[in-house]
């Protein structure tokens, strides 16, 4: 009997090649075997507008010689017409016989019409390959498409105490190099790296990424700093009388919540921006905040194999006052990989109620 889970980790890893380039669309790889099943192309969604991955690996065969053959797509092909025309419908003009998916679209105007389309046209489909591993690499796509939010990961690195800095704010560096270049990666596959005036006043961060997202609520940062010097910047406040501002620069105003941003509000007023989905880079008081609120879904955590043992020192976490362990918010672990000489342990959110 055929197995198909190697042709799926082929289809996921060429489906990452697209990180950072697609939103919002999804994460998708293709590979396409003759009726011999032998691979003959591959394929992958490169970047928003372009090809989806199964076109994008039919249209390089000009020979028929996929007529019989397999195709493999980490996602079920597309029944509508968008930036492209119905993958569904290219695959039975092209004389597929069977398509392996790893998961159904959670698009409502495709969820399972694209299965039913092959079906109805006497193509085999078979579902479920590696469905797991399809639905964490599209964890942002399912989100934005099932709950019409903005997915919001969280990075931070600390001792093993959970210190991001010292009483006095030194904090250059607690982790390594490597872990940093890490760190750095990790921002193009966001589409926005969201953090606070009182970051960009202590660091005068650049960020270098495409679109940033700061909370200044009482707009206390001037545009002579590094940070606004490149890309796109949307401001967070509270303030109604705006001062004037670089061309790239677009506030947002938001209402305030206990002398804070409210921030349902604000990754509200995102999403609706097409911002689908931040990297928080921030201190201790905003992602306390933002875990208190069950507004994180995942967590990156740089650890170095450092102790402070300093209650004064700045935690990772920060902003409230619990009795019972039961009151924690919990986390499941999904990898720890190990950058000498820290560990990067990355964490999903779990239904904290």
């Amino acid at each position: 009997m055929q197995t198909y889970e190697k042709y799926m980790h082929q289809c996921l890893e060429l489906a990452q090649k697209g990180q950072g380039l697609v939103s919002p669309n999804p994460l998708v790889g293709c590979v396409v075997l003759d009726k011999n099943n032998n691979i003959i192309s591959t394929g992958y969604h490169h970047k928003y507008g372009d090809n989806h991955a199964e076109r994008d690996a039919l249209l390089k065969l000009k020979n028929g010689e996929e007529l019989g053959g397999t195709l493999i797509v980490n996602l079920e092909p597309c029944s509508h017409f968008g930036k492209t025309p119905p993958c569904v419908d290219l695959i039975i003009e092209r004389g597929i016989k069977k398509v392996v998916i790893a998961m159904q679209d959670v698009n409502p105007i495709v969820a399972g019409n694209g299965v039913k389309k092959l079906k109805d046209n006497k193509i085999e489909v078979i579902e479920n390959i590696l469905n797991e591993q399809a639905q964490d690499l599209n964890e942002v796509f399912i989100k934005n498409m099932t709950e019409k939010k903005t997915f919001v990961a969280l990075k931070t690195a600390s001792t093993l105490d959970g210190k991001i800095a010292t009483k006095t704010g030194s904090s250059k560096w607690i982790t390594s190099e490597s872990s940093r270049k890490k760190g750095y990666e990790l921002r193009n596959k966001y589409d926005a790296v969201l953090t606070t005036s009182s970051t960009v006043l202590a660091d005068n961060p650049k960020f270098e990424c495409k679109t940033k997202i700061l909370i200044d609520r009482r707009l206390k940062c001037d545009f002579s700093l590094d940070y606004f010097k490149t890309g796109k910047i949307y401001i967070v406040t509270a303030k109604t009388e705006l001062p004037q501002y670089p061309n790239n620069v677009e506030f947002i105003v938001c209402s305030e919540e206990n002398n804070k941003i409210d921030l349902k509000e604000m990754f509200e007023k995102l999403f609706k921006k097409g911002i689908m989905s931040v990297l928080v880079e921030a201190g201790g008081t905003l992602n306390g905040t933002l875990i208190n609120g069950n507004l994180v879904d995942k967590i990156y955590q740089f650890i170095a194999p450092k102790v402070t043992a300093d209650n004064s020192s700045k935690s990772a976490f920060d902003g409230r006052n619990i009795t019972d362990i039961a009151e924690c918010k919990n986390f499941k672990i999904k990898s720890v990989e190990q950058i000498e000489p820290d560990i990067l342990v990355t964490l999903k959110a779990v239904d904290n109620g």
